[in-house]
């Protein structure tokens, strides 16, 4: 039987609308989209690079918690409502991600909140990044 486990991260987003910052299903990890918002004090920041590495170690925090790291993403999805604030979050993202090659998709869409330049959504799968 697969095990179902919900990861909170305390972002007041989840309990206003009802969702899960990831979802651990059996092997597989789903992180929900993730803006640039420190959690802990409900700020974020005006600079989209500076929210990209937010977003990122949001997402870092809820890979540790389902017992995985960036190494197990196999996929990445980039929002951003103005494609210009992408390539200023590449040295982030690359850091991240320019080893372990996941399929990626950036799109140019609104976001929740116009505070919001940029939102990560990334799916692993435990074990993954396991070279051996």
């Amino acid at each position: 039987m697969t095990m179902r486990r919900a990861i909170l991260s305390g972002s007041t987003f989840e309990e206003e609308i009802g969702y899960a910052r990831a979802v651990v299903d059996g092997d597989w990890v789903h992180v929900s989209g993730t803006t640039g918002f420190d959690y802990a004090t409900m700020t974020i920041s005006d600079d989209v690079a500076e929210q990209a590495e937010q977003c990122l170690r949001n997402i870092g925090a809820a890979l540790a918690e389902a017992k995985c790291t960036f190494a197990d993403v196999v996929r990445v999805r980039y929002l951003l409502p103005d494609r210009e604030d992408f390539e200023p979050c590449w040295p982030a993202l690359r850091h991240h991600f320019g080893e372990v090659r996941p399929a990626a998709t950036m799109l140019v869409c609104g976001l929740a909140d116009p505070r919001m330049k940029i939102e990560i959504e990334a799916y692993a799968r435990r074990g993954s990044g396991d070279r051996g």
